[in-house]
């Protein structure tokens, strides 16, 4: 099967010279080796390196004296990323783009076109990233992973919150791998440094009442944000931010699709409980803790009381009800 053709994915010439820079850190390449090596002019050699350059990319050089770089590009170039991944579904297939609207739209789409599970959408900025309920996520250049990997489950549709926990799981290890900090996951969707997001996830599904055809789960992940909107200043954070060092964007994806991979496979071989345990383990929010719920009808108080088998989070209201979150906002009551 060959890729679906769509436009705006990044030239994969560009990633041919980003895999050849990175190859030769620190060396001078004459633009004409790098033209003859990637099939292009030189000038567009020299064009491509100015794109590099805004990207953040520290080239070096011009095209009569040959381009060096500093130090490998943290750029989610295919090929740069593949050679991080280990053998799994998840990034067999990559569409990388330097700028799209959103990675869930072209995933959804790219579902209804046919692509293969495991099909991996990934992007270096977002000009209109959602969030849950419509909202916006704020996706600066080059500072976050902002990626949708389409699954194609065998479940039915009522288990599809169990796949937004996979994902939560999988990006809460990555980043306590790769900053040593303990995030906290707030159900359904929110990966949490303190009591800031860092990450959020939005799974979407094209489904029948009885039967999915696929999901997309989108992954936003702020990583090297030096600082944040200032109006979500008080509820955002980046690993950066709290950690006081960059880090590799390309490392944190392959870790993170390596704890997909786990994570989505223990799903499937041993059913909802294993992830409902795990979930109940390593977040704050399944048992005893005082939310808020904010829904499209109400805002209500209460105090959490575990998970339902379908993955929904049972809630002891303040006037005494028992009932499940299905829809709405969940944050920490002061």
């Amino acid at each position: 099967m060959t890729h679906t053709t769509l436009t705006g994915t990044t030239d994969r010439r560009i990633d041919a010279l980003l895999t050849l820079l990175s190859d030769n850190a620190m060396i001078v390449i004459s633009g004409a080796r790098i033209a003859r090596e990637i099939g292009v002019t030189r000038s567009t050699v020299w064009r491509w390196m100015e794109k590099l350059r805004a990207l953040g990319v520290k080239v070096k050089g011009h095209p009569r004296t040959g381009y060096r770089i500093e130090k490998v590009p943290d750029i989610l170039a295919p090929k740069l990323l593949r050679r991080r991944l280990y053998p799994s579904p998840f990034g067999k297939r990559i569409y990388h783009f330097f700028k799209i609207d959103s990675t869930n739209s072209v995933a959804m789409d790219l579902g209804e076109q046919g692509e293969p599970h495991g099909t991996l959408v990934i992007a270096e900025e977002q000009t209109a990233g959602r969030g849950r309920a419509g909202r916006r996520w704020h996706s600066e250049k080059t500072s976050g992973v902002y990626m949708s990997i389409l699954l194609r489950p065998a479940i039915s549709p009522r288990q599809a919150p169990l796949i937004t926990m996979v994902a939560g799981l999988a990006a809460r290890d990555a980043i306590l791998e790769q900053t040593g900090l303990i995030p906290d996951l707030r159900w359904p969707n929110d990966v949490l440094i303190g009591r800031k997001k860092c990450c959020g996830i939005l799974t979407e599904m094209n489904a029948e009442p009885d039967q999915i055809h696929f999901v997309v789960v989108g992954i936003g992940i702020n990583v090297n944000h030096t600082r944040v909107p200032e109006e979500l200043s008080g509820v955002m954070t980046s690993l950066r931010m709290e950690t006081g060092r960059a880090h590799s964007r390309v490392e944190l994806v392959a870790r993170l699709l390596r704890h997909l991979d786990s994570y989505y496979n223990r799903f499937l071989n041993e059913g909802a409980d294993a992830i409902l345990s795990r979930f109940s383990e390593v977040s704050s929010y399944v048992t005893g803790k005082r939310v808020r719920v904010s829904t499209m009808t109400e805002i209500y108080t209460g105090t959490t009381d575990g998970l339902e088998p379908d993955g929904l989070l049972r809630i002891r209201r303040d006037d005494g009800r028992m009932l499940p979150v299905t829809s709405g906002t969940l944050t920490e009551a002061d």
